[in-house]
């Protein structure tokens, strides 16, 4: 019962850390007026060192999702959302150190 409830936690941080993320690749070439596509955007996030930053400001989601499932008592699933963003920490010091 435990693992399959931080499984959930786990499947959800990481569904909305994955959302998060695409959207931040959408928003960024809307905002510098850049027409490039979504795989060119990844490419240049990872020649400028910056797909870091773009995995972290798509974690952010993850805070909305872990409090609540604080407030409704569901601690096994936030668990499993906040191994979902260890995960994300991982690939960001792997992006930048590797």
């Amino acid at each position: 019962m435990i693992k399959k409830e931080i499984s959930i936690g786990f499947l959800v941080g990481l569904l909305v850390n994955s959302i998060g993320f695409i959207v931040c690749i959408f928003i960024f070439p809307a905002l510098s007026d850049l027409n490039l596509t979504f795989m060119e955007t990844i490419t240049a996030s990872v020649e400028n060192d910056s797909l870091g930053s773009i995995i972290a400001l798509g974690a952010i989601p993850n805070l909305v999702i872990f409090f609540l499932f604080l407030r409704k008592d569901k601690v096994y699933r936030a668990r499993g959302v906040l191994l979902a963003v260890l995960i994300a920490a991982i690939c960001i010091a792997i992006s930048k150190f590797g």
